[in-house]
């Protein structure tokens, strides 16, 4: 759905707003929600949006339902009402919510595939360890690839989650052999690239009132290691 991108702090954009839900792209290094810090966050910069955009008075309702990793661009919805939260997260525990995602991963990869694989989170570490049988504390993990084009041995691809594993993607595809570029987590650290390489840049879901299918995609991303590709 192409609709008329509007400029927010922080490089933030909105796509698509009506009085039910509000779709945004949020940049790499923008937290979803805030985490008691100062650092800049979605919900907080969309509320002084719409209490701005809309003069509003008081406490502006916003419902976060679904989260992505700081590092991690790309389209986000929002819910206006407390219904359309209610009715955005039940598409979501249901898996009817569709999450594309494009990412660079260090190495020339080849032919479309499919992962799976169990991964448990060590939250005071904030990282994820990703093994290839079942073991307690494990949960099952799975992920389809197709790399799209190569370009000085990197290789540009296209994610879509089965699973919504916290830090999955970065997780498995870097136990795959494949880490994403910028990844100092589950890669290795490289100076040219500013921030992990990784976009949720296909957003499709059922809107929560109009009952009907909609589709969001974020611009593809500025500066390396995207430009290779652009």
């Amino acid at each position: 759905m192409v609709s008329k991108v509007t400029d927010l702090p922080y490089g933030v954009n909105v796509l698509y707003e009506d009085n039910h839900i509000i779709v945004a792209v949020k940049p790499a290094g923008v937290l979803s929600q805030s985490d008691g810090s100062k650092a800049s966050d979605m919900l907080t910069i969309l509320k002084a949006y719409i209490k701005e955009k809309y003069e509003k008075p008081g406490e502006v309702y916003l419902g976060l339902v679904h989260r992505l990793d700081r590092p991690v661009s790309g389209v986000m919805v929002f819910a206006r009402t407390s219904k359309a939260a209610s009715r955005l997260s039940e598409q979501i525990r249901t898996n009817k919510i569709e999450k594309l995602y494009r990412c660079v991963v260090q190495g020339v990869l080849e032919g479309a595939g499919h992962l799976e694989n169990y991964i448990s989170k060590d939250e005071n570490r904030n990282i994820a360890t990703v093994i290839d049988t079942e073991k307690p504390g494990f949960k099952f993990c799975n992920l389809e690839y197709k790399p799209i084009k190569t370009v000085d041995g990197l290789t540009l691809t296209e994610i879509k989650l089965g699973t919504g594993r916290s830090h999955q993607i970065r997780a498995q595809m870097s136990h795959f052999g494949y880490p994403l570029i910028g990844d100092q987590k589950y890669g290795k650290k490289d100076n040219l690239a500013k921030d992990v390489a990784l976009q949720s840049f296909k957003l499709s879901f059922e809107h929560p009132v109009k009952r009907e299918i909609m589709s969001f995609e974020a611009p593809f991303p500025e500066g390396y290691p995207w430009s290779l590709f652009a």
